[in-house]
């Protein structure tokens, strides 16, 4: 097995088109939403329908749609709440790679600081986890519309992990 770095993430996103950042972004907040919002798990299930249509304007319509469904949610305290608010908050309403690819390197950053803040070191499972995943999300965009359907099981199975070692850590404190 390979080892996955940021250069290559980076590398990645560099390459991706605005269906794959769109992606890529999005995973990345799916995968945290538990951190902010952990009963809403299904509110980002519009933008993901309207990525794999690549419309910009269901994109900005879901867009709206979910911020408003997530307003309010999360606690302003919690350093990993803040994180998972500013990947929502960041979201651009046009569908354009410029943006879109500023957003997706910041998703892919605060993705990677939540999950640190649950490991003993920043090379901890659950982080190497996530930087996995993030890679293989974007590998799996590059393959269009085709591809999203594996990018979205990486996200519900990421959203799953992070769920539990919260769930876990929360029992033993």
């Amino acid at each position: 097995m390979t080892s996955v770095t940021s250069t290559t993430l980076q590398e990645l996103i560099d390459r991706a088109d605005a269906r794959g950042l769109a992606a890529a972004g999005l995973a990345c907040l799916d995968r945290c939403l538990p951190l902010l919002a952990p009963e809403r798990s299904e509110a980002l299930r519009p933008v993901w329908a309207a990525v794999a249509r690549g419309d910009g304007g269901a994109w900005t319509e879901a867009v709206g749609k979910a911020r408003v469904e997530l307003d309010g949610a999360g606690d302003a305290s919690d350093e990993a709440a803040v994180l998972v608010r500013g990947m929502l908050d960041g979201v651009p309403g046009e569908w354009a790679e410029g943006p879109l690819r500023v957003w997706a390197g910041q998703c892919a950053a605060a993705a990677l600081a939540a999950h640190a803040r649950y490991d003993a070191t920043e090379a901890g499972p659950l982080h190497a986890g996530e930087l996995r995943r993030q890679q293989a999300v974007l590998e799996a965009a590059a393959h269009g519309p085709t591809g999203l359907r594996r990018a979205r099981e990486l996200s519900i199975e990421g959203g799953r992990v992070l769920r539990a070692v919260v769930s876990r850590r929360a029992r033993t404190a």
